[in-house]
């Protein structure tokens, strides 16, 4: 722990409520910085009723005015809007407020709010990449991606680091450039958030609702399995649920599943649901880090995943891991794991996962670089 005390400027168009899988990482780290003894203000998007100001857990976060339709999805014209009314209030706030360093989410688009403060006002910045910001990582992007390869490029090497939850996701931007400082700080979870309770014949999905998450994979290896009294809970919302409600019942399993749409992480709703869950299944065709895999695995659900690089760092046994997008082969494991009269190796919560331990790894990062 450093006995340099910093003020942090956090620039993210995803802070909660708003947004997915980065946005209460972004929150868990400002949060943590706080707890350090760090003074941290947010700049992040505005939505609908949500104050303007506001202070939680010590974190100062102010939203600016923004077109914004979606709490779980920020499409790229939104984004701009956030860029052009966060660098307005800039102007503004740094007449009164100065900061020792910037903490940017997002290699794009927050990264040019970062390059423009680096040059106009001398504050450098970190960036953590969280994986839809690297180029060619999600087909979502795809048509923009040849637009933004120099400026993409021109943020990370103007960083002092770019963090990224995990090696695989470093290695995806080594292949477009070497050209900056990075370094791996994996994304951590609470101490005892979730907890295993008495476990019922439950299967858990906890994605947004995109095609890459590969829920409807899952849902086609469900098909001719019989579940007897096993039952499905799907956690999320997206674009694809109306596809995905009525693949249940195209395969004959809409009595079966359960769509609860979106769940506040920190419910007891979700703590309910993680913990009575026997099994949980991600089949994402691309993840930068296994948040909910970790998530499951403190609840001690017997974890199911694709075997991509985001989820093999955490080195479940391998029966733990199926193909990625082989509906076969996720039948396969689904049939063994229910079948099963006592799951075995579940593997437990690693610690070094433990928010308290990752913060010290950030604190360096914005101390030293």
């Amino acid at each position: 722990m450093t006995n340099k005390k910093l003020k942090i400027l956090m620039l993210n168009y995803e802070f909660p409520p708003l947004g997915g899988g980065a946005s209460p990482v972004s929150y868990e780290i400002a949060k943590g910085l706080v707890g350090l003894g760090h003074s941290v203000a947010v700049v992040t998007m505005g939505y609908k009723d949500l104050p303007k100001y506001e202070e939680i857990d010590g974190i100062k976060i102010h939203r600016v005015k923004c077109l914004r339709s979606k709490k779980e999805i920020c499409h790229p014209w939104e984004q701009l809007t956030y860029l052009l009314s966060a660098k307005k209030f800039l102007r503004k706030h740094l007449k009164t407020n100065s900061y020792d360093i910037n903490h940017t989410h997002f290699i794009i688009p927050t990264g040019y709010l970062a390059l423009w403060l680096k040059k106009k006002y001398k504050l450098n910045y970190i960036i953590t990449s969280h994986g839809s910001d690297v180029l060619g990582y999600n087909k979502r992007f795809a048509k923009l991606y040849p637009f933004l390869i120099k400026p993409w490029k021109k943020y990370i090497k103007e960083a002092k680091v770019v963090t990224t939850p995990s090696q695989f996701l470093q290695n995806e931007i080594k292949k477009i450039t070497q050209d900056g400082k990075f370094v791996v700080v994996p994304n951590g979870i609470d101490p005892d958030k979730f907890k295993p309770l008495k476990k019922e014949n439950k299967i858990l999905v906890v994605a947004r609702l995109f095609v890459n998450k590969g829920i409807q994979d899952i849902l086609d290896a469900l098909k001719g399995i019989d579940l007897g009294e096993w039952k499905v809970d799907i956690v999320g919302d997206g674009p694809y649920k109306e596809f995905l409600i009525n693949k249940t019942k195209e395969n004959g399993i809409e009595e079966k599943v359960t769509f609860h749409g979106w769940i506040d992480n920190k419910s007891d709703k979700m703590k309910e649901l993680y913990g009575k869950a026997k099994v949980f299944i991600s089949a994402s065709y691309f993840e930068s880090f296994g948040l909910t895999a970790l998530e499951a695995m403190q609840a001690e659900c017997y974890c199911l995943l694709s075997d991509i690089s985001g989820y093999k760092q955490l080195d479940l046994p391998e029966e733990s891991y199926f193909k990625v997008n082989n509906v076969s082969d996720i039948r396969k494991k689904i049939e063994k794991a229910i079948n099963e009269d006592k799951i075995t190796k579940i593997k437990l919560f690693d610690k070094r996962y433990e928010w308290g331990n990752i913060m010290i790894n950030y604190e360096k990062v914005l101390t030293d670089g």
